[in-house]
């Protein structure tokens, strides 16, 4: 039997994009045959993974994890929810999320092999996406929030507040899990987006007729509102759901501020 090495294996599975022990087993079959042992992978389906990196692959989960005072999100991407609600993939997302909470934002990579092999076992296009990681600040709160559907994580969201405790944290954590704002607060907007709008509300209120010594105020009130409409809204404008809805988030914090934001919603 011929022998061969690591660097062999890693061969094989560039030139296929087989899972490593498709490749060594492979290999083994062809008696180190490199052509013999991609013809065994075809034969068998096994060496086509290369040909699924090209399709959409918008479906997934959220592996979320903590860590002391860190905590990670990491999204595991697919085609379709039946891979996505399986549990293996779920298993592999969360385990993911650990390592990255445990080692890293970059750890993810040291199971990158199991990720090809899911590949290959569900036949679908799956790799790992957006990952974040938040290491809490001495003395600062830290929430993880995460919303599922039949078993897996479809929205995943960190906060680390200044002068806040955790629990505090995760509400603000929860209540962006329903609303998705697209910034933390109005600072966080595209200048370029706000100087549009502020145009176009100043427009709306000259067409009203309104005395032009109140147009500065009556624009910046309206103003007010579409922070809290603009694509998903800022965080901060928004009502404070999991807490009191007739105040904002803004208004729920006091003197606590967020210092660190992010969040993973699948699809989004």
């Amino acid at each position: 039997m011929a022998e061969f090495s690591a660097a062999d294996v890693k061969r094989l599975r560039d030139m296929t994009g087989a899972g490593m022990m498709d490749a060594k087993r492979a290999l083994t079959e062809a008696d180190g045959d490199f052509d013999a042992a991609g013809k065994w992978l075809r034969e068998r389906g096994l060496g086509k993974a290369a040909e699924r990196s090209d399709r959409e692959n918008a479906q997934g989960a959220v592996g979320a994890a903590r860590a002391g005072n860190v905590a990670a999100i990491v999204e595991l991407k697919c085609e379709t929810d039946f891979v996505a609600k399986s549990q293996d993939f779920v298993n592999l997302a969360e385990e993911l999320s650990q390592l990255v909470a445990d080692k890293g934002a970059d750890a993810a990579a040291e199971r990158s092999e199991a990720v090809d092999d899911l590949r290959l076992t569900l036949k679908e296009n799956i790799a790992v996406g957006r990952v974040h990681r938040v290491e809490a600040a001495p003395g600062n709160g830290l929430g993880l929030y995460v919303h599922r559907q039949e078993g897996r994580g479809v929205n995943a969201v960190i906060v680390e507040l200044g002068g806040g405790d955790d629990e505090l944290a995760r509400q603000v954590a929860q209540t962006a899990a329903f609303t998705k704002p697209s910034a933390v607060r109005r600072e966080d907007v595209p200048v370029a987006d706000v100087e549009s709008e502020r145009e176009q509300l100043l427009k709306e209120t000259q067409n009203e007729g309104k005395p032009e010594a109140a147009w500065e105020k009556i624009v910046e009130g309206k103003l007010g509102g579409w922070f809290k409409r603009y694509p998903g809204g800022v965080l901060l404008e928004q009502p404070f759901f999991v807490v009191d809805e007739k105040q904002s988030v803004k208004a729920g914090l006091g003197r606590a501020e967020v210092v660190a934001f992010a969040q993973i919603v699948i699809g989004g």
